[in-house]
């Protein structure tokens, strides 16, 4: 049985923008990006999450960077010009975008918003965002992305490190 198409695919489509979609099994909701990766067998690097902040300008800006790694705050603010950058309240989430939390795509938002893919995944051939709802995804190269969302490459993430003993805990 073929998988429906979602807002994000149907764009992608009318501009032909080259994809392969892809679905999970998501039987208690939005999952982690690292759970994700590991249900579509791809590399974590390589699958991104989409982040909504907004700048002390009150503007907002969208982030897409990999599931294992963080938005770096004071890089994400000199990206966009700002001189500070906070993440806006899940509860904003889907007024603002349209998308539900887990399910955020920078495709297909309510409006557009500055957007920016993280360096990391700029000399990849394929990243994997989400398609605009749990449990879809879709696979097409960050050039393509970036051309599509009028976005630009920066370096906005870092690695987000566990405490010793968080992830002692986390082993057993």
């Amino acid at each position: 049985m073929a998988e429906e198409k979602t807002n994000v695919m149907r764009i992608l489509d009318q501009k032909r923008v080259p994809y392969t979609p892809h679905h999970y099994a998501h039987p208690n909701g939005a999952v982690d990006g690292a759970s994700v990766a590991a249900l579509l067998d791809r590399d974590p690097a390589s699958v991104c999450k989409t982040l909504v902040t907004q700048g002390a300008s009150r503007q907002h800006y969208v982030f897409v960077i990999p599931v294992l790694r963080s938005l770096d705050l004071k890089a994400a603010a000199r990206a966009v010009g700002e001189k500070s950058i906070e993440m806006i309240p899940q509860a904003r989430l889907l007024p603002l975008t349209g998308y539900v939390h887990g399910g955020c795509s920078p495709v297909g938002m309510k409006k557009p918003f500055p957007t920016v893919l993280d360096g990391s995944v700029a000399g990849l051939d394929a990243i994997v965002v989400s398609a605009g709802k749990i449990g879809a995804q879709v696979e097409l190269a960050p050039a393509a992305l970036c051309a599509l969302v009028g976005g630009t490459f920066a370096p906005v993430s870092k690695y987000f490190f566990l405490r010793r003993e968080l992830f002692l805990r986390l082993l057993v």
